[in-house]
């Protein structure tokens, strides 16, 4: 080559790598001065429900957003939080000011049943995106459902169908119900009713009890005394913790009554200990021990908070990722087009496979039960659950044909 061509050549080649700089630079600089896409999760951080979702859910939304690559259309994705301290009127409260004031686009997750119907109506008047993971409130998905609500992990219908109808099969099917006395409690009591008498099974009695109840004496003397077979806890997080252990305590389960706790995590279980917690029957929506998917996030997650994920945490994982994925692939942050992605995209990833989201915000999957191991065959901890089945998603939870959101065309 000539030295003038190479002369000319190294300019020409000099003045493309110029320009590609440039041209990154320009990008970057626009994408810097774009506000942050901010994501809102209100949780319970520091109350009964704190092991279930709290900090470990905010820690799960930052890895899938991780995950994501960090930035969607241009934007840095940010997960704000905060604590509702379990008063729904605080939780509207935070809403009203995460999306108002704070530039939240979607909430993530709303813990607990309470506070996420009240949140929910503050999103839905802003026609926001909300997505529930720790909440199981069946009304979430019937009356209270909207356009732009996603309920993701799990429910008390499928909660109670799945550990429910597991018992009463077994001959356990009288059953006396310890509740907490609020929205969640009130609904799988009635949902699991349902399906003990659907299953040939009797109702012998119930007892509410207020939320983080300390002492469950005289709620468990009461239900001693009903001679149920089965005790049927429905309340969650501490409050389950509690009555398991006093129950044991009680000596109930040495004489021949079973609990039966219808919503319980593998932090619960962690909590209560094996030589206690063996041999109850639950359903999850996630375990860390399925599959090597399941295992190598559980793994990563475990890194980080030094406990392994609840069902609620792993969902909150996934659904930020399919959020994220359907923002990215609607090419704007629009609810409608976004939650026209979601419901169209199909959910595969370490917490479902073949999920979809219905129209009235369900979002389908399979539903395990599992039988808590007794202290001699467990490796270690966290290693809790025995898979008993597998419940396709269509069997687990309610059917459209049964359901009460007004979205629904009949």
């Amino acid at each position: 080559m000539r030295r003038f061509d190479r002369e000319v050549f190294m300019k020409r080649a000099l003045t493309g790598v110029f320009a590609c700089v440039l041209a990154v630079s320009v990008t970057s600089a626009l994408a810097q001065t774009k506000p942050p896409l901010k994501l809102g999760a209100i949780l319970d951080m520091s109350g009964l429900y704190a092991d279930i979702t709290g900090p470990g859910s905010e820690t799960a939304a930052k890895m899938a957003a991780e995950d994501f690559g960090g930035e969607v259309l241009g934007r840095k994705v940010e997960i704000v939080a905060a604590d509702h301290l379990n008063k729904a009127d605080l939780a509207a409260s935070i809403a009203r000011d995460m999306l108002d004031n704070q530039g939240v686009e979607a909430l993530i997750d709303v813990a607990a049943s309470a506070t996420a119907l009240a949140a929910g109506e503050i999103a839905k008047a802003r026609n926001k995106i909300v997505i529930y993971n720790g909440p199981a409130s069946i009304r979430l998905s019937n009356e209270a459902c909207g356009p732009y609500t996603v309920h993701y992990a799990y429910d008390t219908f499928s909660q109670a169908n799945v550990t429910g109808l597991a018992t009463v099969k077994s001959g356990f099917d009288t059953w006396f119900f310890l509740t907490a006395d609020y929205a969640f409690g009130q609904d799988l009591e009635k949902d699991t009713t349902n399906v003990v008498l659907k299953s040939g099974g009797k109702v012998l009695g119930s007892v509410k009890h207020p939320l983080n109840t300390s002492d469950f004496s005289s709620f468990l003397l009461q239900a001693q005394a009903s001679k149920a077979k089965v005790i049927g806890l429905a309340n969650a997080g501490g409050d389950t913790i509690n009555a398991i252990k006093q129950a044991a305590e009680f000596g109930l389960t040495k004489s021949g009554q079973k609990l039966s706790p219808l919503l319980a995590f593998i932090t619960d279980i962690d909590s209560v200990g094996l030589e206690t917690a063996q041999g109850l029957l639950l359903a999850e929506a996630f375990y860390w021990d399925l599959n090597d998917d399941t295992r190598a996030f559980s793994k990563r997650f475990m890194e980080r908070t030094k406990r392994m994920p609840s069902a609620a945490q792993a969902g909150i994982y996934s659904s930020v990722g399919h959020y994220l994925k359907a923002v990215k692939a609607a090419g704007t942050i629009d609810s409608a087009a976004v939650i026209k992605v979601m419901k169209e995209t199909p959910i595969n990833d370490m917490f479902a496979k073949n999920g979809r989201i219905r129209e009235d915000g369900r979002m389908v999957h399979d539903m395990y039960l599992f039988e808590v191991k007794k202290p001699s065959e467990s490796k270690g901890r966290w290693d809790d659950y025995k898979l008993l089945a597998t419940i396709p998603g269509s069997e687990a939870f309610q059917s459209l044909e049964l359901s009460r959101c007004p979205l629904v065309k009949k």
